[in-house]
């Protein structure tokens, strides 16, 4: 199917310009966005979304989306697939902007695409080479600069790969161009805190809420205990690994360099709890802050 577009209050026909040329977001990646799974028609975890968007646009100083009309275009793009989107994505740029990083004073740019993409079958990974910067003024945002992201996935292509996982800037691991890590290790199952520079993950935020409603033994590492030398542990197999997004749900790491890795036992249950809640709670509620 050809991608389902709505800008600015209505749909698009297939292949009608949508962004201006001077469009901040097009001209140096000034945006937020987030991509979401559908799950039997149903956008899922929508208000999480919506949350993580403002958040990120309020960290690089957007005004906050407007989430009636994002949901309205939502569901113009669900209703115009017919059944058929399986992935949406909701950008929001800063508009129309000068030649150069300051920003102009347009309203946003607001576009929401829906297609009928594949989930991921499986998780080939690799060690990249390069770091993240967990004192970017963007960690932690679902920022359009993916550049890095792209260079880096372009990286794991060349070697087989689909993804590839990062460390930080003290060596201590952090996660992937496009998803979370989890480690299952020592009897128990850790993902690295969002201090080495991680996104929040959606779907790392439920999986961590899940699991312990299921009373399986998961935490949050401390900052600096979970360094690199663990995928050494999981090509050894004295660890297991599993990466988690949107698309991809809890999903087995099944190969690290080359090196097949057998699924933990841990991880198995763990995606299964998270596959279970996530039919039976399609919106969950979003989190107070303290």
């Amino acid at each position: 199917m050809n991608p389902i577009v709505w800008v600015g209050g209505s749909l698009r026909e297939p292949g009608q310009p949508v962004i201006a040329a001077t469009d901040h977001g097009f001209t140096v990646g000034d945006g937020v966005f987030e991509t979401l799974a559908v799950r039997d028609g149903v956008p899922f975890a929508l208000s999480r979304h919506l949350a993580r968007l403002a958040y990120s646009a309020d960290r690089i100083g957007l005004p906050a989306p407007d989430g009636g009309a994002i949901r309205e275009g939502i569901a113009a793009v669900l209703d115009a697939g017919t059944g058929s989107v399986s992935r949406l994505r909701v950008t929001v740029t800063s508009g129309d902007g000068p030649m150069g990083s300051a920003r102009g004073d347009g309203p946003p740019t607001v576009v929401v695409t829906g297609v009928d993409a594949l989930r991921p079958r499986q998780c080939r990974a690799v060690r990249a080479p390069w770091k993240r910067n967990e004192r970017s003024a963007i960690a932690g945002v679902k920022s359009t600069s993916y550049a890095e992201n792209a260079v880096i996935v372009e990286y794991a292509r060349s070697k087989g790969a689909d993804e590839a996982i990062l460390a930080n800037t003290y060596g201590n691991l952090c996660e992937g161009t496009a998803s979370n890590v989890f480690v299952e290790v020592g009897g128990e199952i850790v993902t690295p805190p969002l201090a080495s520079g991680c996104l929040a993950g959606i779907t790392r935020g439920l999986a961590l809420e899940w699991a312990v409603r299921a009373a399986l033994p998961v935490r949050v590492a401390a900052p600096g205990e979970l360094t690199m030398a663990v995928l050494d542990q999981a090509i050894a197999g004295e660890a297991h690994l599993a990466v988690t997004s949107s698309t991809r749900g809890v999903q087995h790491v099944s190969s690290l360099d080359g090196t097949d890795l057998a699924p933990g036992q841990l991880l198995r249950e763990l995606s299964a709890v998270y596959e279970l809640r996530a039919e039976r709670e399609t919106d969950p509620p979003v989190p107070s802050r303290r």
